[in-house]
């Protein structure tokens, strides 16, 4: 166990840090979920500025790798494209 104050505090915010971090991957990924499976375009067109949103404030924030942001929003935006 840590014995200096500031390795204790450093554990605290670690833990705080990891699950926020993982609410807000595992909420962006439902919502990645939830426009891959919408077929209405107009749907689909309103949710996608808001999970681009989502994935570019994760890669900010280095839960996950920028490329894999882009990645997702490329995906994505084919998908709204292709939807008729």
């Amino acid at each position: 166990m840590a014995n200096h104050k500031s390795s204790k505090k450093r554990i605290r915010q670690t833990e705080t840090r990891r699950v926020e971090n993982k609410y807000y991957a595992k909420t962006t990924r439902n919502a990645v979920k939830v426009l891959r499976e919408t077929t209405d375009k107009k749907v689909a067109a309103e949710l996608l500025p808001r999970i681009s949103g989502l994935l570019d404030k994760l890669a900010k924030k280095k839960v996950i790798h920028l490329n894999k942001a882009s990645n997702l929003k490329s995906s994505l935006t084919l998908h709204v494209n292709n939807l008729k």
